[in-house]
Parts: structure tokens; sequence; C-alpha cells
């Protein structure tokens, strides 16, 4: 064996750089824009976007302490593949976490592509207006959304104190700038907007008080809306650099999915308190608005731009936690065996995926021209719901069957070790994520598309057959140099 190959991912990460990742993947374009763009997407949700944000968090709820459960008996590097080809099956794990890889590979591109518009307002915003003319242009935008998207490919390879030094920074002005916009609900309200409205526009609005309560909408919305909640997985995926993983790997995942669901539902309150929600899907119908350009009405100037650096900061933050964890699952399957080997080199001086980070970087790049040239972000964010949903279900159920599949690793479960509360959090994951999975894809079916392929059903379905074709290849390789390959997918991987 190589020198190359002979070195090994090392446990650096803490109980705070692990719930950072979980966070920084979870904030972003879901808090700045899905809770105001859903009025564009799920016409009709009108008021009741909060009660639909609060209802999508008890599937992810259940998902989350899934994932910590098995995270604790199985620490190691592309968890969600690991957990579920350990204790389930071992094509359902593959399926688990190329569902996971290719929904935020995808949904990394889509990202990069979507923070070039928050760098130009701010750039608009202090007067730089020849930049923010530049940044309008279609070759610089995707330029830019490139060269984020590959800076953090280098920053990953150097290491995860590199990693660290640029996420953890980040992480807490993100809060703190994010802040602002919950403090201003304090300050400020719906009166104050459509004054400030009529000063600075001279426009007039009358809000609408209130419309009728539909339940298909709102269970629309909610499964749109769970999308909010994605990204605590992404410390799974870490879980071969985690010291003290039994322990830190669970309680970065509750950690992040509580702090950032409730600072979501503080945000999204502070702006529907201050902005009508008519006012909110009138604009959304005719644009693309995000909470700083929403607020941009009625705050100072310099807490504007601060709110709107704040957005564009937690964009940005997405990419190197979510890079992290697409190249894991790819390290991951190299090392079964189930992926080219070449996937699972470590560099040498870093002790970093580097080929997996590269692979990651070409595919997020994919998902940068795909938002570029189809026109539309919310293709990419739903093609990310339903590749997650699949996950987070494959999880739950992977739950249920360890005890069976896999008595011995059942055994090492350290968190939550009654069966009889798994077994109930496992099903009531199971019932809620098939539940939203078919409302989801019902929703994704009926909308009316320029063309099939902006329908995210049928590109899931296509790539996950491909998926498995790769996945007979590799696995039918694997068959003729073990004797008795089902043993093999019963022990975790050497670290």
């Amino acid at each position: 064996m190589s020198k190359t190959n002979s070195k090994k991912l090392t446990r650096q990460m803490g109980l705070l750089a692990l719930t950072a990742t979980g966070v920084c993947s979870m904030l972003g374009a879901s808090i700045n824009v899905v809770p105001f763009m859903i009025q564009r997407n799920v016409p009709g949700i009108g008021p009741y976007v909060l009660p639909a944000f609060a209802f999508a968090a008890i599937p992810a709820l259940f998902a989350a302490l899934a994932y910590g459960i098995l995270a604790s008996a199985m620490p190691r590097a592309g968890g969600s593949y690991i957990y579920a080809s350990r204790g389930l099956n071992p094509y359902l794990g593959f399926v688990a976490s190329f569902s996971q890889w290719f929904g935020l590979s995808i949904v990394i591109g889509v990202i990069a592509y979507v923070t070039v518009p928050f760098i130009r307002d701010v750039t608009l915003s202090l007067g730089w207006k020849n930049i923010s003319n530049g940044l309008e242009i279609g070759w610089i935008r995707v330029t830019i959304a490139l060269a984020l998207i590959w800076s953090f490919i280098v920053i990953n390879i150097r290491g995860i104190k590199s990693y660290e030094r640029i996420l953890l920074p980040m992480m807490f002005l993100m809060f703190a700038l994010g802040g602002i916009v919950i403090v201003s609900a304090l300050i400020y309200d719906s009166t104050d907007f459509l004054t400030r409205l009529q000063e600075k526009t001279g426009r007039t609005f009358d809000p609408i008080k209130n419309i009728d309560f539909d339940w298909r909408i709102f269970l629309s919305a909610a499964a749109l809306l769970f999308s909010s909640f994605i990204g605590f997985d992404s410390i799974a995926q870490a879980g071969g650099e985690a010291k003290n993983p039994t322990k830190s790997l669970p309680r970065a995942i509750l950690l992040a999915i509580f702090g950032v669901g409730l600072f979501y539902f503080l945000f999204a309150s502070a702006v529907y308190h201050i902005v009508p929600w008519s006012f909110v899907a009138e604009e959304a119908m005719t644009k693309d608005i995000s909470a700083p350009g929403l607020l941009s009405y009625v705050l100072p100037s310099g807490l504007g731009i601060a709110i709107l650096a704040g957005a564009a900061i937690a964009l940005i933050n997405d990419l190197p936690a979510m890079l992290l964890s697409v190249s894991r699952l790819m390290f991951a399957w190299a090392k079964d065996g189930i992926f080219p080997k070449s996937i699972s080199k470590i560099h040498p001086k870093n002790h970093t995926p580097h080929i997996a980070l590269v692979v990651a970087g070409v595919m997020a790049s994919i998902g940068v021209l795909g938002s570029h040239f189809a026109g539309d972000f919310f293709l990419g964010i739903d093609i990310m719901v339903t590749s997650m949903m699949v996950n987070f279900l494959l999880m739950c159920i992977t739950l249920v069957t360890i005890n069976k599949v896999n008595p011995t690793l059942t055994k090492q479960i350290s968190v939550l070790k009654n069966r009889t509360l798994q077994l109930w959090i496992a099903w009531s994951g199971i019932i809620t994520l098939s539940a939203f999975l078919g409302i989801h894809t019902y929703k994704d079916f009926t909308s009316d598309t320029a063309a099939w392929y902006f329908h995210s059903t049928p590109i899931w379905l296509i790539v996950m057959g491909l998926a498995s074709l790769l996945f007979a290849y590799y696995w039918k390789k694997l068959k003729k140099q073990h004797n008795n390959i089902n043993e093999l997918f019963l022990e975790l991987p050497e670290e």
C-alpha cells in the first residue's frame, strides 16, 4: 500500500466545530429567501407560513433523533451511508447517501449562484453602482459563484484547522447580523412599514388581514419549508474526524437543529411582524425577494446594509460545511469499494480526502451552471427536498431494522438506549416523512412547468437509476473479491 493511501482522517473536530458544521449547512437561503419566496411557489399560503414552518420541523426532529442515535454507534466518515449500509442493507445505504449527495451537490451550486445577487445588493447599498451593474452580467455572476466554490475546496483540502478558522468566525458574525432582524421586530411593526413605504416610494398599500385556511396548500408549504431543516446531517458525515464521537456527534446534531430551528422561527416571525404577509405575497409574484430587501423599506440604511451583509455571509457559510459533507460521503463509498478507489485517497500532509473534495467541486460547479440556465433556483431546492426526505426516511427505517440486521452494532448505541423509545421515534419519523414525501411528490407532478425536466421527481429518479447501475457494477466486483460480502458490511470500516 502506498504512503498516500496509508494516511487516515484525523479526529480534530470538537463539539463547537461539529455544531458549526450543522448550523452553517442549515442557515442560508432557507432563512433569507425560502420563507418569503414560498408565497410565489405555494400561492395561497398567505399568513400561514409560520405555522407551516413549525409543522415542517416535526419530521425533521424525528430524523435528527434517528441520526443522533445511529451516530453514537457508528462514528465514521460518511455517516448516513455507514448507518444504512450496516443497519439496513448495503444497496439502500448507497441509495440513501447517493440521494443525499446528489441533492446537496446541486444545492451547493444553487447557493453559490444565489449569493451573488446578495453581494450585488450590498454594493448597491454602498453606492458602488458600477460594481453592482457588473454583478448583473451573467458570465460574471457564474464566475464569482464558481470562484466561491473552488476557494472553499482549497480551504477544505488544507485541513480541519483551516476549515475551522473560516467557519467559526463567520458563524458568529452571521448570528450577530441576523440578530438585527430579530431585534428590529421589537422596534418596528407593520404600521411603521406602511408609513415608510409611502414616504420612500409614494406607494400606498392596503394589507389583506386574512384568507381561508386550506390544508392542501398548508401541507404543500410545509413540505417545501422542510428544506429549512436540512443540514444537520452534515455533522454525521464528519464522524471520522470528530473527537469523542459517540457523545459529540449526537450532541452536535441536536444542538444544531434546536438552535437553528429557534433562530429560524424568530427571524421569520420578525420579518412577517414588520412586513404584511400580503405585501410579501404581492412582491414575490413579480420578482425575487429576500428578508433584507423587504426590510430595506423600514430600517435605517446602515442596518439595512448590515443585514444584507449578514445574508450574504449566511449563504457563503453554507459552502464549506456542505462541501465537507458531500466529500466524506464519496470517501466512505470508495473505502467500501463501491466507488473508484482513488476517491478514498488522503492528502499526505493535511489528512483530508482531497480527490473527493475536487469531485465535489465539479458537481457543485454543474449546479451553478444548471441554476444559470434553468433560471429558477427553486428547482434545485425541490431536488434537495426530494433527496433528503428519502435519506431521512431510510435513516428512520434503519433505526427500526438495526436490532435485527446488526445486533452487535445495536449494542454500541450510547444515547436514548431504550428500544421502545427508539422504535417510537423511528416509526413517527417514517409516518411523517412518508406523508411529506407524498405531498411533495404530488405537488411536483401537478405543478405547471415548461418541460418535464423542470420537475424534480423525474430528475431524481433518473439520477438514482444511473447510481444503481454504478452500485451494481462495483458490487459485482466486490463479490468476486470476497467470499461472504454480507459479513463485510456488518462491520464498521477501519479508521
